[in-house]
């Protein structure tokens, strides 16, 4: 027996005990491994890692396959800890930085990898639309890291052999992350999101908040309505009047690994320009961010690629806390057009909110990097694919600037970096306003602003129910390279306005459409993010539906 026979036969040496009236045949009936990779994106090397001398049902390969990347993802970790141990007196900075990426998406992925594990191992029914919600985005999130861990490896180590040495286990195990989130999505996902029921309407708050003492109290807003639970709060003051002058000792501060129910934690950064490089790690949680408004409360850094830094690790202001929320402050990277990839933000926060914040920045200005993202009234500012990644973000009622580049550079606002037709992400802009900065706009240069362009295969990117200026290119969007992408990618435009929104000269790709509402409404906040189980403990508001 081979190894893969004895783990798969360990793993279900116990029957489950199932409702066979409710669960669904089609899921249930045991299939050989060649008809169940047939759901998946690479049939023949999903064959050569599922058991092939047993029939099972969905939901067994599915586990032995999640289980299995599991392994692998510790065994990932170690390689890389291994070369990092190894080459590091040889290597370039920006080699060795490129590495740490790898090392901490790994860590990344060992986690989403065991809370998926968990999951799958104790359930043979189609979960609510919630749950697999969560576990959907974590198994997107996987592969979304795995490929910029990739990626990094392909910009900083062209010159050097420790690229070889992990790019082939990277892209078999990428390999093995997409069977798994494969059969996770055919046996565990229904076929039809039912978040709980909303109303179209808007939710109003105050951007003027009082703040209580420290202690398990309520944010008060001044209004009638809602409050936000906060559990304790701290403030930042650079002229010594807080509780502390820097940000960092005030995240530094903030509890671990602290729950939803126990409320945010609150850091109140007053007026002023913090020059500081930010990082909230995943074990801080739920910490809510405010400031004293856009360009009164400043977070700034000029790191960019061409000074030696990843694209990662270039950022201004970076977090991976779950139910991050930031509220009334500007981030910037300074770092200009001439500087290529320059981070502003990087988000690879899931359940996380921005609103009334402002980004600002020019290549790569916002990195919305993986899992569930929520952006509202914010300020968006640069050139080159200044919003990208591949979270499943939405962004309603915001303001995009597309600023001067460089000299021969376009604008392509957006880089969705979707690699996987069963990732459950892409990027919503909705009711927001594209218009040119007052650079661009007084300048003599011709530049030429797209929708987008597709950075990845499977690159998905809907405009709904906003305002397009003139500035924006008749064709709309631009390619990335020759043909790749445009005919897996998922572009679309709905009931947008403005001299820009004309649609009747648009690209002809085969992944591009223009769409009536029924296919819109996808891309919601109460569909696209499941925003109705999540935001409103937030207190921002939001258009649950289309407006």
């Amino acid at each position: 027996m081979t190894a893969n026979n004895l783990l798969f036969s360990l793993i279900f040496i116990l029957p489950f005990l199932i409702s066979m009236s409710l669960a669904d045949d089609t899921l249930t009936s045991p299939v050989s491994s060649g008809t169940i990779c047939k759901s998946t994106p690479d049939p023949s090397y999903c064959k050569s890692v599922l058991p092939n001398n047993h029939t099972a049902n969905v939901y067994d390969y599915g586990r032995f396959s999640v289980e299995k990347s599991l392994s692998q993802s510790h065994k990932f970790l170690k390689l890389v800890d291994k070369y990092l141990k190894r080459y590091s007196p040889s290597l370039s900075r920006t080699a060795i930085l490129a590495l740490k990426d790898c090392y901490s998406l790994a860590e990344l992925n060992i986690d989403f990898l065991s809370s998926s594990f968990d999951t799958v191992n104790n359930t043979n029914e189609t979960l609510s639309s919630s749950k697999a919600e969560d576990i959907q985005t974590l198994l997107s999130a996987i592969l979304t890291n795995q490929e910029t861990c990739l990626d990094g490896l392909k910009d900083t180590a062209s010159a050097w052999s420790v690229k070889n040495g992990l790019s082939v286990p990277l892209s078999n195990d990428t390999k093995l992350y997409s069977v798994s989130l494969a059969l996770f999505t055919k046996g565990w996902v229904p076929s039809k999101k039912n978040g709980k029921p909303w109303h179209p309407k808007k939710k109003h708050i105050s951007k003027s908040l009082i703040y209580e003492s420290l202690g398990r109290r309520k944010l008060t807003q001044i209004g009638k309505d809602e409050a936000v639970a906060v559990r304790g709060m701290v403030v930042v003051s650079k002229n010594g009047s807080g509780n502390f002058t820097t940000i960092n000792d005030a995240i530094s501060a903030a509890p671990n690994n602290s729950a939803a129910s126990d409320g945010y934690f609150l850091i109140y950064v007053t007026a002023g320009v913090y020059q500081e490089y930010l990082s909230i790690a995943i074990n801080k949680p739920f910490l809510l961010m405010i400031g004293d408004g856009i360009d009164q409360t400043i977070i700034t850094g000029n790191r960019s690629v061409v000074d030696g830094w990843t694209t990662m690790t270039s950022a201004t202001f970076s977090v991976r806390g779950p139910g991050f929320m930031a509220m009334n402050i500007t981030f910037r990277n300074t770092a200009g057009a001439i500087k290529q990839q320059a981070v502003a933000v990087l988000n690879m926060a899931d359940l996380s909110t921005f609103y009334s914040c402002s980004f600002e920045g020019y290549q790569d200005t916002l990195f919305a990097h993986s899992l569930r993202q929520f952006y509202r009234d914010c300020d968006i500012y640069g050139t080159v694919d200044f919003i990208f990644g591949n979270a499943a973000a939405v962004f309603q009622n915001n303001n995009f600037y597309a600023r001067l580049p460089s000299k021969g550079q376009f604008n392509p606002i957006t880089a969705q970096g979707r690699t996987d037709p069963n990732q459950n992400t892409g990027i919503s802009i909705q009711n927001c306003t594209i218009r040119a900065a007052d650079d661009l706009a007084s300048s003599n240069f011709v530049v030429k602003t797209y929708l987008g362009r597709p950075w990845k295969q499977y690159s998905r990117t809907v405009y709904v129910q906003s305002f397009m200026d003139s500035l924006v290119d008749p064709a709309g969007w631009h390619d990335w390279n020759g043909d790749f992408g445009l005919g897996t990618l998922y572009y679309a435009e709905y009931d947008n306005r403005g001299p820009g929104s004309n649609t009747t000269t648009r690209v002809t790709w085969p992944g591009y459409h223009v769409i009536n509402a029924t296919d819109a409404t996808n891309f919601t906040v109460s569909n696209f993010l499941l925003g109705d189980h999540w935001l409103p403990q937030t207190g921002v508001p939001y258009t649950a539906g289309l407006i």
